[in-house]
């Protein structure tokens, strides 16, 4: 058992270290000195840190701004995709065998569909409803649970509540949406935190949608942001990893406090 619980500890630490490598390396290479180019060998602490590249960003670009959109359409998206994503796969957990199979089956040919192919008819489709330059076509996917794994993993989760309770919720007189509330959701909080990370992550990176349907500038998010960076300041690395850097610690953030809700939920630390 002792060797057991070494050989899982040291893959924890191997596969923590993996994931925290270049994080750790983008915080260094942000610290080095403005126009230097990358070292030419491994370089651990770099010479003459300096915090000076963090505030040359918003020289360059209006990265605040960028932020701020990105997180407008986070906190509107992630919701909405937890709370439809957790009704669809409610409503697959609860079907008849034969319509589950179908709608699992619905849900992985949806995932096959690339993105690429939707793009010329959502564009059509906001450019007639007037929603072109705003903030609602980035938000619309979240109306559709943003990606059907979304519904599939609560779908999973639903799936290991066992049916009697259910059954006995219908025998109450609960309607769905009360059965969904007060017995199903409350057993699937895990899953919530897991789908809320994901779509967050998804949202916060979309870099397609908003090069196709936001033609302002003050209304771009941090994925076009970069990018205006890196065209207007393409070899000065220290400021493209220091923007990288204010970018990537949202996510860290919401990761890390969906963990810990997630161990307080399921072990009640």
């Amino acid at each position: 058992m002792t060797e057991g619980r070494a050989v899982r500890s040291f893959a924890i630490i191997f596969m923590g270290a993996v994931f925290l490598t270049p994080l750790i390396f983008m915080i260094l290479g942000s610290l080095r000195a403005p126009g230097l180019p990358p070292p030419d060998g491994f370089e651990v602490i770099p010479r003459g840190l300096t915090w000076d590249n963090y505030n040359t960003v918003f020289a360059f670009v209006p990265l605040g701004t960028y932020l701020m959109n990105s997180l407008i359409v986070a906190t509107v998206a992630v919701p909405v995709t937890v709370v439809v994503a957790s009704w669809a796969g409610f409503a697959i957990a609860t079907a008849t065998s034969a319509a589950r199979r179908w709608l699992v089956g619905l849900c992985l040919v949806t995932l096959m569909i690339p993105l690429s192919a939707l793009w010329v008819p959502r564009f059509v489709m906001f450019r007639w409803l007037g929603l072109l330059d705003t903030m609602w076509p980035l938000i619309a996917p979240a109306l559709m649970a943003t990606t059907p794994f979304y519904v599939l993993l609560f779908a999973l989760a639903y799936a290991r509540i066992p049916p009697t309770l259910f059954e006995a919720a219908r025998l109450e007189g609960l309607s769905p949406l009360e059965i969904w509330r007060r017995v199903a959701w409350p057993l699937a909080v895990p899953a919530a935190f897991a789908v809320a990370v994901l779509a967050f992550a998804w949202h916060w990176a979309n870099f397609i949608d908003p090069l196709l349907y936001i033609s302002s500038a003050e209304k771009l998010t941090v994925p076009v942001g970069l990018r205006a960076l890196q065209t207007l300041e393409p070899t000065n690395h220290p400021i493209l990893l220091a923007a990288s850097v204010m970018v990537t610690a949202p996510p860290v953030v919401a990761f890390l406090a969906a963990q810990r809700a997630f161990f307080a939920r399921t072990v009640g630390v």
